[in-house]
């Protein structure tokens, strides 16, 4: 089979297009770099929705931790402590067998054991609170002379928060956002390893990667393809980030604009 073929064969395949069945054996490099390939359309679904569903929540708690109503600030607190304070793991974990539970209760909830939803909202809980903590110390960062200029100018409430509060928030936070969506893109392993089943042997990245590993005994081949495609998304969202950062920026002297440096993390 050429290499070409293999292409159309098994390029989406994770999301359920062109062959059905997995190689048995012969495997060539090129249905590793495919197979492994089509599995990142997964990782790539988790970290884009979670980022983009969280970035909203992590703004919302970021404000009520903020806030000096009781009622409002303990809630935030508690969740930014519940989230950041357990194991990205244990949560998978709990959320699954808490989704099994309501299953039982009502069929509605069947989708909420599959990876697709389930780990989703995992995901998606785990970094709105990361963000959340994030936000909350570029909201205590911002200077009082923008919030007090801006009162100078007759702004309060939504008005000011929209256009001087949040702009400057995002400034502030945005180097440590990026290291936090690119730790968040590299969690998509841990999909893997939870209770929540792939669908029809269609999975993530590291499904593929582990399947040629106990196939061949060899896992020096298919690993470091995966890491390859790990380091190639991350340099691609780095780039799109430092634009979104430059513009954020764009009105500050060239000197000054902070720049994005990756930092990893070594414990979640």
């Amino acid at each position: 089979m050429s290499c070409l073929q293999t292409i159309q064969d098994y390029a989406l395949r994770s999301v359920g297009i062109g062959e059905r069945l997995l190689p048995r054996e012969d495997f060539t490099l090129c249905e590793q770099f495919v197979l492994i390939g089509s599995g990142m359309i997964w990782n790539v679904y988790f970290a884009v929705l979670a980022l983009l569903a969280g970035f909203f929540l992590a703004t919302v708690v970021a404000v009520g931790k903020g806030s000096r109503r009781w009622l409002i600030r303990k809630p935030s607190e508690w969740f930014i402590f519940v989230f950041r304070g357990s194991p990205l793991f244990i949560q998978f974990f709990f959320a699954y067998f808490a989704f099994l539970s309501l299953k039982g209760v009502s069929p509605v909830f069947d989708p909420f054991t599959a990876a697709w939803l389930g780990a989703l909202i995992v995901l998606f809980l785990n970094t709105a609170a990361y963000s959340g903590e994030i936000f909350y110390g570029a909201l205590r960062s911002i200077p009082k002379g923008d919030v007090e200029a801006a009162d100078a100018y007759g702004m309060s409430g939504w008005p000011r928060f929209r256009r001087i509060v949040w702009p400057t928030m995002l400034r502030l936070a945005w180097p440590a956002y990026t290291n936090e969506a690119i730790f968040l893109f590299h969690a998509t392993t841990l999909v893997f390893f939870t209770g929540f089943p792939a669908w029809q042997q269609r999975g993530d990245a590291l499904y593929y990667a582990n399947y040629f590993a106990d196939k061949t005994f060899n896992p020096f081949v298919p690993y470091p393809i995966l890491a390859g495609y790990f380091i190639l998304f991350t340099l691609l969202i780095v780039g799109l980030f430092g634009l979104i950062n430059r513009r954020l920026n764009r009105h500050m002297p060239v000197e000054r604009r902070p720049r994005i440096r990756y930092r990893p993390n070594l414990m979640r």
